[in-house]
């Protein structure tokens, strides 16, 4: 069973990394996430390890955390966030809240890893808001080095919720498909994530209170573009099975890239829930 996850842990990650850190203006802020990020790994006994990304003359890492003395044979299994904002935003929402998600499922699931037959890995990934950038480059690093991939979870925006009438938009043809109140996560995957996707909302559902409502889009998601925008996308392209867990950001977070994406606008609860949820359907999937 997944260790409890703490409520409290979730709200110290949230108030380390939220603020302007975005990848241009803010190079230094972001540093400071990522060494925020890596030192959490080390803390909870991950080896670590970079992906060094450029974008123009600068260099930017990728964070990996993996346990120790992972069969480098085992078929791979990957759990991401984006660690980056946009230009002006704290990024509460986008995308603290799903690191912080991602700090603490690795705390939650460590000790169960040893007797996985899957090696999972949890990267935080670096110039997402500079066109997804990051997770493109890792995912092409794995193709070309022949990496079976098992799976990967792309947590984007996990801790906001409403329970106002008419809260939730949709996108054009799937109004009439999904509930009008933000209250659910959604998991979002194509026809080959559809067993991974499947899963994923099976072990979620276990979690009391926690409603989740879960979308396959055919091919890659390019007949519904937002289903594409987070770091699951470039592994679509390559013909991996991925999946997105969202709180579905601008299509019922008025605060979305904006300078009002605040901590005090995030519910902690549900974003507690989701991560158990999502603690839960991890362990299911690499077998711990």
């Amino acid at each position: 069973m997944v260790a409890r996850i703490r409520k409290e842990n979730l709200l110290a990650h949230l108030r380390q990394l939220v603020g302007d850190r975005n990848a241009i203006t803010r190079r230094r802020d972001l540093r400071r996430a990522a060494d925020y990020i890596t030192q959490e790994f080390r803390s909870l006994g991950y080896e670590t390890s970079t992906d060094t990304v450029r974008l123009l003359w600068r260099r930017y890492p990728n964070i990996i955390a993996e346990p120790p003395r992972s069969c480098s044979d085992a078929p791979l299994f990957i759990v991401g966030a984006h660690y980056d904002t946009v230009l002006g935003s704290p990024g509460a929402d986008d995308n603290a809240s799903g690191v912080a998600a991602l700090l603490e499922i690795a705390r939650a699931v460590g000790a169960g890893l040893r007797s996985s037959p899957v090696r999972l890995q949890f990267v935080a990934f670096t110039l997402e808001e500079q066109g997804i950038v990051g997770s493109a480059h890792y995912a092409h690093a794995l193709s070309r080095r022949g990496i079976h991939l098992h799976g990967m979870v792309s947590l984007e925006m996990v801790g906001f919720k409403s329970d106002a009438p008419d809260s939730q938009q949709l996108p054009q043809g799937l109004e009439h498909l999904y509930p009008s109140v933000g209250n659910f996560i959604g998991v979002v995957g194509n026809e080959k994530s559809r067993a991974l996707s499947e899963g994923f909302v099976a072990a979620m559902k276990t979690v009391a209170g926690l409603p989740v409502e879960s979308l396959v889009v055919p091919g890659n998601g390019e007949a519904i573009p937002p289903t594409r925008l987070s770091d699951h996308s470039p592994f679509w392209d390559l013909g991996y099975p991925a999946l997105m867990i969202t709180d579905t950001s601008w299509f019922r977070n008025p605060h979305y890239h904006q300078a009002t994406d605040t901590i005090e606008t995030l519910d902690l609860d549900f974003m507690t829930h989701v991560t158990e949820g999502v603690a839960r359907a991890v362990e299911a999937a690499v077998g711990a």
